[in-house]
């Protein structure tokens, strides 16, 4: 087994034992972690004034909470738009309707915009499925967010959700990987990264 071939599968084996205890969370315990994150994200996401964030799924971190609480920011917030071909994420400003996109992910309705647009962003709230920290982040897989963030400034602050149990010490790591520059989980808060920096 070459290197290459032993990252994957390690990438492979993280994400399953994530997924299964993310699938096993009851519904007051998703209730509760997204109040806590969204209670310790917004605050920090003030002092920006545009923002590019998620829709998180039912069983990812913040769902429930976000993206309606992003209302509450006095910021331009754009959401992405998975293309119907390509990696290459496109994105929308927030919208208070959303529809179901490619994969069934809810995006916000009107103008779409390049992907280039996420270089406007002071500050991008990353889905993933673990966070080192070191500031590694595990995505699902897909390569979504690893071809999008190559738009981004380099000075724009990557902040990642994660239930408390998804911060852990270390990841297995590529060299394109985007290090990013904070998590927030539910019992820690706001967390700066920083090896990241």
């Amino acid at each position: 087994m070459d290197d290459l071939t032993a990252l994957a599968a390690e990438k492979t084996a993280v994400r399953r034992s994530v997924l299964a205890r993310r699938a096993a969370r009851t519904d007051a315990e998703r209730a509760a972690a997204a109040d806590a994150i969204t209670d310790a994200l917004l605050p920090e996401l003030a002092r920006f004034g545009t923002v590019a964030a998620f829709c998180p799924e039912p069983s990812e971190p913040g769902a429930g909470r976000l993206p309606s609480a992003y209302a509450a920011l006095d910021a331009r917030v754009l959401l992405p738009v998975v293309p119907s071909t390509g990696r290459e994420m496109e994105w929308a400003v927030r919208t208070d309707r959303l529809v179901a996109g490619r994969y069934g992910l809810l995006e916000p309705i009107g103008v779409r915009l390049p992907p280039t647009e996420l270089g406007s962003a002071d500050a991008i709230v990353l889905p993933a499925v673990a966070i080192s920290r070191a500031g590694v982040r595990l995505g699902r897989g897909g390569g979504y967010y690893d071809t999008s963030l190559v738009h981004a400034r380099p000075d724009a602050v990557l902040v990642a959700l994660a239930f408390d149990d998804e911060l852990v010490d270390e990841l297995p790591a590529e060299p394109h990987d985007r290090l990013v520059t904070a998590v927030v989980t539910p019992s820690g808060g706001w967390q700066a990264l920083p090896a990241s920096h």
